[in-house]
């Protein structure tokens, strides 16, 4: 199958890609690296880590996501290449359409299967849309439309893109909606502009007083309780560390009563392939015995990664203060003595900003097929986005951060 770039002319080869082992790991990752900050966003869009859902039996037809990654190709080299899948639900998303679906269902119209752009169980912003140039970028949500009508999807969805990809898919086709996330930034103010903090003391100082003296009761009391910490990255990291974090992780998902979505096999590879791109912390009791574990993704493999990105936690005992000093006091102490300029905790979760992490607008992009439905969705998200504003405005009003002077 062709499709052509702006100028008209027959220019790309596409192929869809129904299994990973399909595409060479080599070239998918070059790509990656070319994009803005390619080399610089995590594990996630690596061939490894979609791969590793794919393999480990955690993104598969059998769970609801049917792999379908569309590629573009000049002269067999790939020149653009994107994640997508048809799905049969909204879950392991983070954007969330069920309104949507329900309203298809009312009127006797069918929305799934649809079409996603997205890192499965993800919700890390990056790049979607990986090509070689701006050119190939725009063929390639040419053809992602195109794929859309060809099968009949209902919609399609492109979730936490990158800003390369927002240009792309800006215009007449494409509604984009706005979402919050809390992110922490490693940035002091100073009246010569902001710096790192020196030490976790330095960042606590940056806050009001309350929330500085709730951060530093949080923490007493995990200490006083004899609770110490493991820090291991990358191959420091041991098979049974992995099997015990996965216990906790499982226990977290079987808690609120749902199966965990990752797979044993998942973390098996991670171990195995992508072990550099992630930092693990191991809570111990008085008796040296794990309790609790968190799973944090770094940018880069770097002794100074750019980022940090909170992941995953569970415990098998319940501590007081426990959950913010595994997930949110010992990343922020690392990142500060690593240099390490942003933590990104993940989606939702408005009572991080009392551990400064502030909110952050993501980004996603929708088409419609139903020229009605798309016209209302249209309307909704206006309405939405109006309403985010005044979110924002209400939550820079309860900021943490210690004014200025």
């Amino acid at each position: 199958m062709k499709t052509t770039d702006e100028s008209g002319a027959v220019d790309y080869v596409t192929q869809v890609i129904t299994e990973p082992e399909q595409i060479e790991a080599g070239a998918w990752n070059t790509l990656l690296q070319a994009q803005p900050m390619g080399g610089a966003c995590g594990p996630f869009m690596r061939h490894e880590y979609l791969a590793a859902l794919h393999a480990s039996g955690s993104a598969i037809p059998s769970t609801g996501w049917h792999p379908r990654w569309l590629t573009l190709w000049r002269d067999e080299a790939l020149c653009a290449a994107a994640p997508l899948y048809a799905k049969d639900h909204s879950y392991g998303e983070y954007v969330f359409d069920w309104a949507w679906a329900q309203a298809h269902e009312a009127h006797g119209l069918a929305y799934y299967p649809k079409g996603l752009v997205a890192v499965p169980f993800t919700p890390v912003p990056g790049p979607r849309l990986l090509a070689r140039d701006a050119t190939a970028r725009h063929a390639l949500q040419v053809e992602l439309l195109a794929q859309a009508e060809r099968v009949g999807w209902s919609s399609l969805h492109v979730l936490f893109n990158a800003d390369t990809d927002r240009e792309a898919l800006i215009g007449a086709a494409w509604l984009e909606r706005h979402t919050v996330q809390f992110h922490w930034h490693n940035a002091c103010p100073t009246p010569h502009g902001p710096r790192p903090f020196r030490h976790f003391d330095d960042f606590l100082a940056n806050l009001t007083q309350d929330k500085r003296k709730k951060i530093r009761q949080e923490r007493r009391k995990v200490m006083d309780a004899g609770i110490r910490f493991d820090v291991r990255r990358g191959h420091e990291i041991t098979a049974s560390d992995w099997d015990f974090f996965y216990r906790c992780y499982a226990r977290t998902y079987w808690e609120h009563g749902n199966p965990p979505y990752l797979k044993p096999a998942f973390f098996h590879a991670m171990a195995d392939s992508l072990a550099g791109w992630w930092l693990m912390f191991i809570a111990r009791d008085r008796a040296g015995q794990p309790i609790a574990c968190s799973l944090v993704a770094l940018s880069d493999t770097s002794a100074r990664p750019q980022a940090a990105y909170g992941r995953y936690w569970g415990a098998l005992q319940r501590v007081d203060c426990l959950h913010f000093e595994t997930c949110y006091y010992q990343p922020l102490q690392w990142c500060i003595e690593h240099g390490v300029t942003r933590f990104e905790g993940g989606a939702q979760g408005e009572h991080k900003m009392a551990r400064a992490l502030l909110p952050t607008v993501t980004h996603s992009a929708h088409w419609l097929a139903h020229p009605v439905f798309a016209d209302a969705v249209d309307r909704f998200l206006q309405r939405e986005g109006d309403g985010m504003a005044r979110y924002l405005a209400h939550l820079k009003n309860r900021s943490p951060l210690r004014a200025p002077g």
